[in-house]
């Protein structure tokens, strides 16, 4: 089967109700981004950091999938296929898809603050501060924060590599590392873009562009590729 890797960002979810932190009456309007997602909001002020997410975590509960995440599980009838996302919910897992790579890390997970091997599935439930690991430090969000490093990249670096499809799906291209994931796709690889909005491509290759959002665009996507490649 032909590899097709996804980027996915904030717009891939955005359908479903995600706020973004871009977008017009999104939370970066609501909240300054180094107040609830740095290493140092946390240290300065941890409950609202944990309210934040708590928030996310409410928000997430209420939200379904979208048929952008949908078509995409539908995907894996005829590719190979390996999501890799910016997004932290897990609307891609409740669609169906089976391989997913959460660059930015998971709401529905929470870590310890001294060892973060120590990764703990919390569902939907909020932080508290008290909330402990067994090695007795406060739990944090399992989410890259600014500033930190991507431990899943270099994975998707590798899945990247091995593309034969490469498609960015609602994602602006604007937070590195993963806007340059489309640089390590192989020469012979076929690039794509679906997004509504004029996206600026880090790649002087020929990019096949889809100007709608996911839930129109995946499906746009399934029908040429199933023509391309005789599905």
């Amino acid at each position: 089967m032909k590899k097709l890797v996804i980027l996915t960002g904030a717009g891939m979810s955005s359908e479903s109700g995600i706020k973004t932190f871009r977008d017009s009456g999104g939370l970066w309007e609501e909240y300054d981004v180094s107040e609830v997602a740095t290493p140092e909001a946390w240290v300065k002020n941890r409950n609202l950091v944990l309210r934040f997410y708590n928030e996310r975590r409410q928000q997430l509960a209420s939200s379904k999938p979208n048929e952008g995440h949908l078509g995409l599980a539908r995907l894996e009838k005829y590719f190979d296929v390996q999501i890799i996302t910016q997004n932290i919910d897990d609307l891609h897992e409740r669609a169906g898809s089976t391989k997913i790579v959460h660059l930015h890390g998971e709401l529905t997970k929470a870590r310890s603050s001294i060892d973060p091997s120590l990764i703990y599935d919390i569902g939907y439930k909020d932080i508290k501060p008290g909330d402990n690991c067994e090695k007795g430090s406060q739990l944090r969000p399992h989410i890259v924060w600014f500033g930190e490093e991507v431990p899943m990249m270099d994975q998707a670096l590798n899945l990247t590599g091995d593309a034969d499809i490469f498609v960015v799906a609602g994602s602006s291209l604007n937070v590195y590392p993963a806007a340059g994931l489309i640089n390590y796709a192989p020469a012979t690889a076929s690039l794509w873009l679906i997004d509504p909005k004029d996206v600026v491509v880090p790649v002087n290759r020929k990019v096949e562009v889809i100007k709608e959002m996911a839930s129109i665009g995946i499906g746009v996507l399934t029908e040429r590729l199933m023509k391309i490649y005789n599905r």
